[in-house]
C-alpha cells in the first residue's frame, strides 16, 4: 500500500515514544520504529533504510567523534583534571563559595579540552563533589552545580556536537567553534554570579587566598594541557587541518601528555582506556545511524515542508522562530539524546530558520545551547544522573538547586536568541569566508 504522509509521520513518531516509554534506549527506539513503516510502504525496502544508516556512517568528519572521546578519556586518565582543578583553585577559590566557582571554572577549562559534558561531569565530579562536601557545602548544591557547569563541554569548543551539527548539516565545524566560544563564556560567567548568591545566602566558605607561588605552580602544571585547544581550534580556524584531523592530534597530545610528560597512563591502562572510548562511541555512532534513517523517512514524507510551510504562516520574524526552535529543542533534549536530536529534530528545521533568515551558525549555536541545558533536565539529564549518584542522591533530591541554577542559563540562551550577534561575531571576525 500507499501509505499518506500523515499516516506516515504518526507511525514514526507514535512508535518511537511507545517504545522510549517502555525504556528501550533511544537509538534503539528511532531504529525500530521504521520497520512497520517499511513494511506496509510498497515504496521502501529495508535495504533502502540500511543504505541510509550506511550514508550517514560514511563521513570523514564523524571520524572526530571517537578520538575527541579517547583525548577525554586520556586526560581523565592522566590526572591531568587534577592540575585544572589546582589552576581553578588559585584562579576563583578565593571568592565567596569558592569551589563552587572552582567547580565552574574547571569545568570552563576542560571543556576546551575534552568536548564532552558527560566526561567533564564525571571526571571533576569525583574529586570535586566530595571535596565540597567535606568543606560543608550542601550535596545538593554540590551535585547540581556539577551538573549544570558541565554542560559547557559542548558549548565551549571544542564540542563534540558541534563536529556532528557541522557534518550533518554541512556547516563550517571552525565556525561552529568560535561561534560557542563567547555564549559558552556567558554561562560559565553566570553560574559564577550564581554560585555568589548561594554562597552568600547560605554563608559557604571561601578556599583561601593563593600565594604568589601556589599560582605559578598551578599555571606551570597546567599549561602544556591547555595547549590543546589552542592546537585543536587554532589549526581548524586557521585552515591547517580538518576537525577529523584536529581530533586525532588532540588524542595523540593528551596520550604523549598522560604516558610521558605525567608519566600517570601506563601501558596496560591503555587496554581500559581504549575498550571506554570504544564504547562510547559505538553508542554514539549508532544513533547517529538510526537517527539518520528516522529523518529520512520523515523527509520521504515530506514533514520538513509541512513545517515550514506551518512556520511560514505564522510569520513570527526571526526572533519569535529563533524562540519555537529554542523551546523545540529544549522539549526534545528532555527526552532524547543531543546527537539523534540534532539529525532528526536539526535538519527539518534547518529550511525553517533559512526562512526566517537566521544565519546557520547561529540556528546551530541556539540548538546546541538548548540540547546541552537536557543533560541536567530529567528524565534524560544524563550529567545530572552521573553527578547524583557520585553525589549518592537521587535526581529529585536536587531537582530544587538545578532548576535555581538553570534560570540565568536560560536567559543567555533568549539572549542568543534575540542577539545572534552574540555568536556570530567572532567567526564573522576570524573566519569570514565561512559564510555565503
Amino acid at each position: 500500500m500507499i501509505v499518506g504522509s500523515g499516516l506516515a509521520c504518526a507511525l514514526l513518531v507514535g512508535c518511537f515514544l511507545v517504545l522510549v516509554f517502555l525504556r528501550i534506549p533511544v537509538a534503539f527506539a528511532l531504529g525500530l520504529s521504521t520497520i512497520p513503516l517499511v513494511l506496509l510502504e510498497l515504496r521502501l525496502t529495508p535495504f533502502i533504510v540500511l543504505d541510509r544508516m550506511f550514508q550517514s556512517y560514511n563521513s570523514f568528519i564523524l571520524l572526530a567523534v571517537p578520538f575527541f572521546l579517547l583525548a577525554a578519556n586520556l586526560m581523565n586518565s592522566g590526572k591531568v583534571t587534577d592540575r585544572l582543578i589546582e589552576l581553578a583553585r588559585v584562579m576563583t577559590g578565593w571568592m565567596p563559595g569558592g569551589l563552587g566557582h572552582v567547580n565552574v571554572a574547571v569545568s570552563m577549562l576542560f571543556a576546551g579540552i575534552s568536548g564532552s559534558s558527560t566526561a567533564d561531569a564525571a571526571g571533576c565530579g569525583k574529586i570535586l563533589i566530595p571535596a565540597m562536601q567535606k568543606e560543608g557545602y550542601d550535596t545538593k548544591f554540590a551535585v547540581a552545580i556539577t551538573a549544570c557547569s558541565s554542560v559547557m563541554g559542548v558549548i565551549i569548543p571544542p564540542s563534540i556536537l558541534m563536529i556532528v551539527w557541522g557534518g550533518v548539516m554541512q556547516v563550517s565545524v571552525g565556525a561552529l567553534f568560535l561561534g560557542g566560544a563567547i555564549p559558552g563564556l556567558m554561562i560559565g560567567l553566570s553560574l559564577m554570579a550564581t554560585v555568589y548568591g548561594f554562597a552568600k545566602v547560605r554563608g559557604y566558605p571561601i578556599s583561601g587566598k593563593p600565594t604568589f607561588a601556589e599560582f605559578w605552580a598551578a599555571c606551570k602544571g597546567a599549561s602544556l594541557a591547555l595547549l590543546t585547544p589552542i592546537f585543536v581550534i587554532g589549526s581548524i580556524v586557521g585552515g591547517f587541518v580538518t576537525p577529523t584531523e584536529s581530533a586525532i592530534i588532540a588524542a595523540g597530545y593528551s596520550l604523549i601528555l598522560g604516558m610521558f610528560v605525567y608519566r600517570t597512563v601506563r601501558l596496560p591502562d591503555l587496554g581500559h582506556i581504549l575498550y571506554d572510548t570504544a564504547r562510547f562511541a559505538a553508542i554514539s555512532l549508532f544513533a547517529i545511524g538510526t537517527a539518520s534513517a528516522f529523518g529520512w523517512l520523515l523527509s520521504f514524507y515530506n514533514a520538513p515542508r509541512l513545517i515550514v510551510g506551518t512556520m511560514t504562516a505564522l510569520d513570527l520574524g526571526p526572533f519569535g522562530t529563533a524562540l519555537i526552535i529554542a523551546a523545540l529543542f529544549l522539549i526534545f533534549g528532555l527526552f532524547i539524546d543531543a546527537i539523534p536530536t540534532i539529525i532528526i529534530l536539526g535538519t527539518v528545521l534547518m529550511p525553517v530558520a533559512q526562512t526566517a533568515g537566521i544565519d546557520p551558525i547561529a540556528f546551530a549555536i541556539i540548538g546546541i545551547v538548548a540540547l546541552a541545558f537536557g543533560l541536567v533536565t530529567p528524565p534524560y539529564g544524563l550529567c545530572l544522573l552521573i553527578s547524583a549518584a557520585i553525589g549518592g542522591l537521587n535526581v529529585v533530591q536536587v531537582i530544587g538547586d538545578v532548576a535555581i541554577i538553570l534560570l540565568p542559563m536560560l536567559l543567555i540562551l533568549l539572549l542568543i536568541a534575540a542577539f545572534p550577534e552574540i555568536a556570530l561575531w567572532l567567526p564573522q571576525t576570524l573566519m569570514p569566508g565561512s559564510f555565503r
